[in-house]
């Protein structure tokens, strides 16, 4: 069995597509060289020839790099012409996209990963002609597929109303996290990493996007109720890459509405960007890590953090419920007093606490890459066969 990779995002490791990638392939290759049902399994990684070339890549997994144009126009001619004629030249049996950009045509039979599908979901995230352009064409093609993989049973009932394929056609298989996340390993750093970033002793943690959907506003508004009580000794530390524009319809001012409430600056810190090596350690020394979006495919930062051994707060929204089973808090959210009471609740209760942390480490105990390289090669198989 030989399978062609789109691997556009592969010198991105530390995007969700490039996670998701890298980490699939290396899982299936493992099984390849130590499973002996996985033996004849063949992977060709087609690339964009960039000025470096791939990096990290599993000894025998083979590589092709095509000559590409920049920016948006490049990345659709790439995914549309170069990629499907790759695939034809490698004689592949599957071709695998492991992001929601699948040919129109292909010379072998094709898989799309949809992580989600957030721009027909919510509308605002499309952008401007060329954004819904684009979208009405990765839409287009991905109900000419064999089959689809996303990661969470609310993803694939969002791909199925908002695209309208059979719902026999997706299938769901969850992600997995690095073996960084780790409640022990790696912690010989923490200290250094507390220094970078200028970390208090104890707090709670937001790491992810400012965007609207991540519901910042909810957790600011908890902040209201969580400072006067506990914020002293817990600061909330918002960290992660903030917008070139607060402001706008997709990044509500956050800034400005905690100026607004003039006592919320002494226990909301903000941090910035993290690199990605820090992550677990800022992870292992929060007391919390809440995750309030209303919608996320799958909730990877819920994940990472429960790896780690870090008590999660939630929203009950999209997949994150389906992500934490009962090993999380969750709250509705819309509901900012819940919220800051199940933020104050674990912080201060050493008996939920302890209880969230052993079951948010037995939950992410069950989420492996070599677990969603074998449900992968199980798709492959059916394709094949259909």
């Amino acid at each position: 069995m030989h399978i062609a990779l789109n691997a556009w995002f592969w010198d991105q490791p530390y995007t969700g597509s490039g996670q998701y990638l890298r980490g699939l392939v290396r899982a299936l290759w493992w099984l390849r060289q130590n499973e002996s049902p996985y033996a004849d399994l063949r992977l060709t990684l087609i690339a964009p020839q960039r000025s470096q070339p791939l990096q990290d890549v599993p000894a025998g997994v083979q590589t092709r790099y095509l000559k590409t144009g920049e920016g948006q126009i490049g990345k659709v001619l790439f995914e549309q012409r170069a990629f499907p004629k790759a695939v034809g030249a490698v004689k592949a049996d599957i071709a695998h996209v492991p992001y929601w950009a699948a040919p129109l045509s292909s010379p072998a039979r094709l898989v799309v990963t949809i992580h989600d599908v957030i721009p027909l979901s919510l509308p605002i995230y499309q952008g401007g002609l060329g954004g819904r352009l684009y979208f009405g064409l990765v839409r287009a093609s991905a109900q000419g597929v064999a089959h689809i993989i996303t990661d969470s049973e609310f993803s694939k009932g969002e791909i199925v109303q908002h695209i309208g394929v059979p719902a026999e056609m997706v299938t769901a298989i969850p992600l997995a996290v690095s073996e960084r996340f780790h409640p022990r390993l790696g912690a010989e750093r923490d200290a250094e990493v507390r220094r970078k970033y200028n970390l208090p002793d104890s707090y709670a943690l937001y790491l992810g996007g400012f965007d609207l959907r991540k519901n910042l506003r909810a957790l600011i508004a908890a902040y209201t109720y969580v400072g006067p009580s506990v914020g002293d000794e817990y600061p909330l530390v918002l960290a992660g890459a903030p917008p070139k524009r607060w402001g706008t319809a997709r990044f509500p001012d956050l800034p400005a509405e905690i100026a607004a409430r003039s006592e919320l600056g002494q226990w909301i810190r903000w941090i910035g960007a993290v690199d990605e090596a820090d992550k677990p350690a800022l992870y292992r020394m929060a007391r919390l890590f809440v995750m309030p979006s209303r919608y996320e495919g799958f909730g990877l930062g819920a994940l990472e953090a429960m790896a780690c051994g870090t008590p999660v707060v939630a929203a009950e929204a999209s997949a994150l419920p389906e992500v934490v089973g009962d090993a999380a808090y969750l709250v509705p959210p819309h509901d900012s007093r819940a919220l800051g009471g199940a933020i104050i609740a674990v912080l201060i209760q050493d008996d939920l606490h302890a209880s969230l942390q052993n079951l948010g480490l037995a939950r992410a105990s069950n989420f492996s890459w070599e677990r969603t390289a074998r449900q992968t090669y199980a798709i492959y198989e059916r394709v094949l066969a259909g």
